[in-house]
């Protein structure tokens, strides 16, 4: 009954990526590259490499839609279909809220944790990793369901959520959830933002993509003025075994795998001192950022490791709206024939 209100399925039109390196010691040379563009011929990920001192906007980021009727035989980038005043007026809409919702959340933190670095953290990283369990607890709902299968979010998702995590463990090591309050309020947070994210990510993923990139942008801007207020001190300061082990010892994977602005094998960091620590956390938010940004068009993203000749066996179909109120919508406007 419920697949009865899917619009008819589209396949998502041909673009190339453009991808930015800042790194002239990059080890792709210009063949390598071209090969990988070959491959990533279906990738349409628009966010660009985040420059040292540059700030995170997570204002007006929604990208327009592209026209599913845009068949690219020549693979060139097809026409963009400006989204109508009443869009505009909706998406403007959907912002204001977040940005709204994310600022009250920061009053709370300032006014509670303003001379509580650690203990802020703890709280920053519980609650910002809440929202990929969230899009991941739907995107499996619709799959149940048979409606539609989105491989390629679920495992960016689930890779964000695993970087997530680990800055949480780091927090942790650092004493950040000693005191039973902080986790009190942590983890009541953390459970009314889930459901929340379910709710708002069944109904509009575009604001829900928005939303996240709202909290990712307030870590990136929280670790960036702590370490330009404390980085002399962070340098003197041994590293955290649960970081050094995270991004230099273990399979780097996933933490290429949720970079989507990025080539693989391109980040490799360095950690010596908590300085280095807290850098690449702060980093590792502003990619969140740009992949969140990415998300806000429907179809955008597709993981680093993808080919075209990726295998997905049993492959559902991948609806062409965005969230259970859009495909109503449009088997209403556009009923199958």
């Amino acid at each position: 009954m419920a697949a009865s209100f899917l619009p008819s399925i589209f396949t998502p039109s041909t673009r190339s990526l453009k991808l930015y390196t800042n790194n002239p010691s990059s080890s792709f040379s210009p063949t390598s590259i071209a090969h990988f563009h070959s491959r990533r011929r279906l990738c349409k990920v628009q966010a660009t490499i985040l420059r040292e001192n540059e700030k995170v906007v997570v204002e007006e980021t929604f990208q327009p839609k592209i026209s599913p009727d845009d068949d690219n035989n020549n693979n060139e980038p097809p026409e963009v279909e400006p989204p109508s005043s009443v869009e505009k007026w909706v998406i403007k809409l959907e912002q204001s809220i977040n940005i709204f919702l994310t600022d009250s959340v920061i009053k709370v933190l300032d006014t509670l944790y303003h001379d509580r670095d650690y203990p802020r953290f703890f709280v920053l990283e519980t609650i910002a990793r809440v929202p990929y369990f969230a899009f991941i607890s739907v995107l499996h709902m619709y799959e149940s369901f048979g409606w539609w299968r989105k491989s390629e979010y679920l495992k960016v998702h689930f890779a964000e959520s695993w970087n997530e995590m680990h800055h949480l463990l780091i927090m942790e090591e650092l004493g950040g959830n000693a005191w039973w309050f902080d986790r009190f309020l942590a983890q009541h947070i953390a459970i009314f933002y889930y459901f929340m994210t379910v709710f708002m990510y069944a109904l509009s993923p575009r604001m829900a993509y928005h939303f996240s990139e709202c909290v990712e942008s307030h870590a990136f801007e929280t670790y960036d003025k702590f370490i330009k207020e404390k980085g002399d001190e962070l340098k003197k300061l041994a590293p955290s075994k649960v970081a050094v082990k995270y991004y230099t010892e273990e399979d780097l994977y996933l933490f290429d795998e949720f970079q989507t602005a990025r080539l693989p094998n391109t980040r490799r960091p360095i950690i010596q001192n908590m300085y280095d620590v807290f850098m690449n956390i702060r980093d590792d938010e502003a990619e969140h950022c740009k992949t969140m940004k990415a998300c806000q068009t429907h179809g955008n993203l597709r993981s680093p490791h993808a080919s075209d000749d990726d295998d997905l066996g049993c492959i559902l179909p991948d609806a062409g709206c965005e969230g259970i109120v859009d495909c109503i919508k449009k088997s209403i406007t556009n009923p199958p024939n």
